[in-house]
C-alpha cells in the first residue's frame, strides 16, 4: 500500500457540453481553487481505493501573491495547451511541469465535459532528489529500502492502522503565509470476504 502527494483543483464557472473544448488560455476562468489530495494506491485500483482531501479550499485569488514561474517546457506543448501568463504557485512543493490550466485543457481535449465542483488531481508531485519524492513507493525505492519513521519503526509500504498526514503552505518574500490545512488518511484493515 502506497501514498502519493498530489494537489487538486476545483472546477468553477458554467458547465461545458460534451465535446466542448477549453484551451489553456481560457482555463483560468474555470479554476476555482486548490486542495491537498493524498491517495493510497493498490495494484490496478488507482483512485477507487481511497482519497483524502484537506478541509480547506484556497482560491486562485488568495494564491496570486505566491505566483511562481511556469516550468520551462521543451519541446513546447501543443497550441491548445499554450498560455502566456504565469500559473504556477510556490506551495512549498516541487514545481509542477504542467500548469493546472494545461491539465484542465487536456481533460477536455477529447470532449470530456466539465461541471462546477469537479475535482482534477495533479498526479504525484515529486522532485529529483530523495528528500523531495512524493510517494512511499519512491521513498522506499520500490520497497527495497525501508523508510525510518520518527518513532524508529520502518516502513516499505503502509500497514493497517497507519495514518499519513500531509501539510502544505505558501510563504512569500514578505513573510505572508497561507495554508492548505491538514490532509490526513488512515489505512483501515481490509474487510474479509
Amino acid at each position: 500500500m502506497d501514498f502519493e502527494l498530489e494537489m487538486a483543483a476545483f472546477v468553477g464557472g458554467p458547465p461545458t457540453s460534451l465535446g466542448e473544448r477549453v484551451t489553456a488560455q481560457d482555463a483560468g476562468d474555470r479554476i476555482f481553487g486548490f486542495k491537498w489530495e493524498y491517495v493510497p494506491l493498490g495494484p490496478f485500483t488507482a483512485k477507487n481505493l481511497g482519497t483524502s482531501i484537506s478541509a480547506w479550499v484556497v482560491t486562485v485569488e488568495a494564491l496570486r501573491p505566491y505566483l511562481a514561474d511556469n516550468y520551462p517546457q521543451a519541446p513546447p506543448p501543443f497550441p491548445y495547451l499554450h498560455h502566456d501568463d504565469t500559473f504556477n504557485f510556490d506551495i512549498k512543493l516541487e514545481f509542477m511541469y504542467w500548469t493546472v490550466k494545461q491539465q484542465l485543457a487536456q481533460q477536455t481535449v477529447t470532449g470530456c465535459n466539465l461541471n462546477p465542483g469537479d475535482l482534477l488531481g495533479s498526479g504525484t508531485i515529486s522532485g529529483e532528489l530523495p528528500d523531495s519524492y512524493g510517494s512511499l513507493l519512491e521513498l522506499s525505492w520500490k520497497g527495497t529500502r525501508p523508510l525510518r519513521l520518527l518513532s524508529g519503526e520502518e516502513r516499505r509500504f503502509l500497514q493497517d492502522g497507519d495514518t499519513v498526514t500531509l501539510r502544505g503552505f505558501c510563504l512569500n518574500e514578505n513573510g505572508n503565509r497561507i495554508g492548505f490545512g491538514k490532509c490526513e488518511g488512515k489505512l483501515l484493515p481490509a474487510i474479509p470476504l
